[in-house]
């Protein structure tokens, strides 16, 4: 029997990589007068549902959408949180 799951994933570059959308909101930021803010990063958050057989196999499934097109495996990161929906 499939189950339905809702899934958050979170996208970041990978600390080693240049954000420079980061450094312009920074700036911005500071310019506005907040000067305690940091090392801005940008990134992406998606949430999808999705059917599945069990968690393991929308973990799977999951993984290999983040790999193939939700985030660029070179140089971003990606996690994910998975809840499974109630059934009707």
């Amino acid at each position: 029997m499939a189950n339905q799951y809702h899934a958050r994933i979170y996208v970041t570059l990978r600390p080693s990589v240049l954000d420079p959308a980061g450094t312009a909101v920074a700036s911005g930021l500071k310019q506005l007068g907040y000067q305690g803010v940091e090392d801005v990063r940008i990134g992406k958050y998606i949430e999808l549902n999705l059917t599945a057989t069990d968690e393991a196999q929308a973990k799977v499934q999951l993984d290999q959408m983040c790999d193939r097109l939700l985030a660029n495996p070179v140089i971003e990161n990606y996690r994910f949180e998975l809840t499974q929906l109630a059934t009707v």
